[in-house]
This record gives structure tokens, sequence and C-alpha cells, in this order.
């Protein structure tokens, strides 16, 4: 039996990383392994581009059988992915190249960092393209364990610390994500539904015969498990360690794409829970998680004095504020989460880059040792100042329309109160923010600082996303507009755009 052009397609963007992983086993050498996986991500890229403009005409994608099924919201998670896992690629060159400069690592952690790379990227590309929710499950449970080997790479207590606390909060996590799954394919199998009962596509066309009562107790397992990896508070600390201790590129990667998988997972069994018992409990649980979620974020960051881990907590803020958006519902407040999705895996890893490139110059990541970067390294401060404005929500950057329309989504649909509180709480993470920043970009560099950036390669990926956040505030393209308002109809809806 021959191949369709969708198993083709499929085929080739699982392999890519595939293939870049074991060509950096059997390289062995620092430089190859570097061309090899800029190589790798490089095709992964453009592949997504591709599947990206086939969805866009096509709607849906299914490969080998209905194994893999790619929508426009499949399409919006790759999209991210497939970015942030170029530039950060691009971004190691420099970083890890100086970090071996350094004498931190050496060739054998150079090629184990190039392989988890290669593997991280693998996983996470199968957990939107997939259609059976145990394989989704096995592929996020992947992308743990291939992230616990990157950050505890330089092998400090620090690191291997937060590494364990990372596996076993996630793994405890996805354990209650797992009890969801089989409770959602027990529904499935006794609904009298035909087909594969663990597919979604299947899920979502019999929803209606599931057992509400057993839906209801699924979705709670979901979202505890999920969301302990999507690091909505309260299952959220294991999150400021594990990305304040891994490598920034890898930072960069959980942060911005990561976290994605995880709320994808939890969107998409949400349709499912709203096709049984209607969208009101569901979507009052992610409003109640999303508060919380960004008012601890809110008092972490206003006490932080550690860069990365004020980056972490405002991620705990930015999946709160989906989560929201979610749980408004609506066009509006979806079109707003999904377009946040976007907004923050852009600016995210900007923020990540350029925190990673002023720790090396200042040899510190604490934020009171850290001033006048915008005199010592122009460049970077100016793009950590405009990552900064963005994530925070001041317009005229990203971030400011989406969260813009999931407030307005709150006030359309009379969550007065919740809105309220998140408005509060959005104050005080701006003022603190802002207090943050400003002191580290602005003020007087310490005696001995000289006017120096870190090197062409730790600029470009910078400047390549402080140029989609800028682009995104004024501009989103009319293709990717279209992805996520199908997006936002296929979670509104139920199902299919």
């Amino acid at each position: 039996m021959g191949f369709s052009s969708s198993d083709i397609t499929v085929l080739l963007l699982v392999l890519t990383p595939l293939a870049g992983g074991i060509l950096v086993t059997l390289a062995r050498r620092k430089s190859l392994a570097e061309l090899i996986t800029i190589s790798s991500a490089s095709l992964v890229l453009v592949q997504v581009f591709l599947i990206l403009s086939e969805v866009a005409v096509k709607k849906t994608l299914t490969a080998f059988g209905n194994s893999f099924y790619i929508d426009s919201f499949s399409a919006v998670i790759l999209l991210p992915i497939s970015l942030v896992g170029f530039v950060s690629v691009l971004y190691s060159k420099n970083y890890m190249g100086r970090q071996y400069d350094m004498g931190l690592v050496d060739d054998r952690h150079i090629v184990r960092y190039y392989q988890g790379l290669n593997a991280f990227l693998l996983s996470m590309l199968v957990v939107p393209i997939t259609n059976n929710m145990g394989v989704m499950w096995v592929t996020v449970e992947a992308t743990t364990l291939v992230s616990v080997l990157l950050i505890m790479l330089y092998f400090k207590e620090n690191a291997i610390e937060a590494a364990w606390k990372y596996l076993i909060i996630a793994t405890v996590g996805l354990s209650f994500a797992l009890v969801g799954t089989v409770f959602f394919y027990y529904a499935s199998i006794n609904s009298g539904a035909t087909g594969d009962a663990m597919d979604w596509t299947g899920m979502v066309q019999n929803s209606k015969s599931f057992n509400p009562a057993l839906v209801m107790i699924a979705f709670v397992f979901i979202v505890v498990g999920y969301g302990t990896k999507a690091g909505l508070a309260p299952m959220h600390t294991w999150l400021p360690d594990a990305h304040s201790e891994a490598p920034t590129p890898v930072s960069a990667l959980l942060s911005g794409v990561l976290l994605n998988c995880a709320l994808y997972g939890i969107i998409r069994f949400r349709i499912v829970t709203s096709g049984a018992i209607g969208k009101s409990f569901p979507d009052e649980l992610l409003v109640i998680l999303a508060v919380v979620s960004i008012g601890i974020a809110a008092a972490s960051i206003y006490f932080q004095k550690d860069m990365k881990r004020m980056l972490a907590y405002s991620s705990v803020e930015h999946m709160g504020l989906v989560s929201l958006g979610i749980g408004f519902g609506g066009l509006v407040g979806i079109y707003g989460a999904v377009l946040q999705i976007i907004n923050h895996a852009i600016a995210k890893p900007l923020m990540f880059f350029a925190s990673g490139t002023i720790s090396q110059r200042y040899e510190t990541k604490a934020m009171s040792k850290v001033r006048g970067i915008i005199k010592v390294m122009p460049v970077t401060g100016a793009l950590f100042l405009i990552g900064g404005f963005a994530l925070v929500g001041m317009p005229p950057f990203n971030i400011f329309l989406s969260e813009f329309l999931v407030l307005s989504a709150g006030f359309q649909g009379g969550q007065f109160v919740a809105v309220s509180i998140v408005i509060v709480f959005l104050a005080v993470t701006f003022a603190a923010f802002l207090r943050h920043l400003i002191g580290m970009v602005f003020g007087n560099p310490a005696a001995g600082m000289e006017r120096e950036e870190m090197g062409r390669l730790a600029i470009i990926p910078m400047a390549i996303l402080g140029l989609l956040v800028i682009l995104f505030g004024f501009y989103i393209p009319g293709q990717l507009q279209a992805l996520i308002h199908d997006t936002s109809v296929i979670i509104n809806g139920g199902g299919f755009a």
C-alpha cells in the first residue's frame, strides 16, 4: 500500500528531528552537532509553514488512516513549536558555545544537549498532530522525561534538585491526566460509539451520549493533571525552579512552547466535555484556576529577585490568561485566548534569550546587581525592554490585543467579579514588572563594565522575535487570522470548524 501525500507530510515532520538526534549521536562533535540541529530545526519550520498553508485551504489533514489529525487548532500549536524551536537552536550556538569556551560544558555535554533538543522538538510536535488521546498523553509524558535531562545538563546541585522536583510533580500530575483519559475512554466505549474510542474526533462526535457524571469527574482529573504541566496554580510549584535552572534556550522552550502543549490537552478534552455536559462546569473550573494563577503570579513577581524566576512566574500569569479566555468563552474570548498562546510564545522566549545574554555578560541572575543594560549592551537592552513591555500588556505590543480581547469577553459575558479581580492582579504585575525592568535597563552600570554585545548569533534570534512582537501589535497576517478564527470556532462550537 502506498503513502498518501498527507502520510508523507506527517512522516517527514516526525522523521526530521528524529534523524537530527541520530546524526548528532553519530557525529559526536560540537560543530557538527550544531550544524545538524540547526538544519533539522530549519526543516521543521519550513514543513510546518507548508502544513499551515495546506490546513488553511483544506481545514483538516488526516494521515495513516485516522491516526494523525491536523486541524486549525493543531496548526496554531505547531507554529510556535517550530518557530521557537528554530530560534532556540540558533541562539544555542552562541549561548552554549560560550558555556563551552568557559569550561562549563564539554563535548559530551554538548552532544547530549543537542540530542535532547531534537528529542524535545520531536515529542512536542507529536502532541498536536496525534488523534489518539492516549498517544497524546504518552508524548506529553515524553516531553517531561526529555526536558528533565536538559534541565540537569550541568549536573549542578540546584539544577539536579529542580529537575527531580519537576519530574516528581509533573509525573504525579500526569498520573491524574492518565486517570482522566481512562475515564473518558470508558465513557466512550460505553456510549455505543463506533470506531476507535480513544480518537478525539470520535469522542467529539459521540460526546452527547457519554455518561455526564463520569465526564465531569474525568475532566477534573484532566485539568489537575495537564494543569500541573501547564503551570496553572496551585499546581505550578515546579515551574520557577525548573525554568530558572535550565539552560536559557531550554527555558525558552519550556515556557514558550511546552506549557502550550499541556494547555492544548486541556482544551481538547474541554471540547469533549462541553459536548457531553455543556460548557458551564468546565468553563467555571477554568476561570477559577485562571484567577488563582494570575493572583499568585502577581504576588510572586512583586517579591522576586531573580530574573529567570520572575519570567517563570510571568508564564504562570499568561497561562492563566489563556485559561481565562477559554473559560469566558464566546468567539471573542476564545479568539483572544488562542492569540494569547501565540503572542506569549513569541514574547517570552525573547525575554529568556535576553536574560540569558545579560546573565552571561553580568555573571549574575540577581536583578539587583544588573544595572545600565542599555549602556552596556544597547541592542540587547532595547530588545529586553520591548519584550518586557509586551509581557505586561503595554500597547502597541502584541500581548495588549490578546489581553484586551480576553477581558472584553469577560465583561460581555457578565463576569464582572472575575474580570475586576484579574485587572487588580494585572495592575500589580504591571507595576512590579516595570519596576524590575526599568531598574535593570537604566541606571548606572558597575565600574569597569565596558560597552559590548555578546555576538550576532545572540542578537539575531532576539531580533526576529522582537520584530514579531512589534508586528503582531499592529498587524496579524491574513492566513494566521483565518487559522485563529477557525480554531476559535472549533473550541467554541464543539469540535469542528
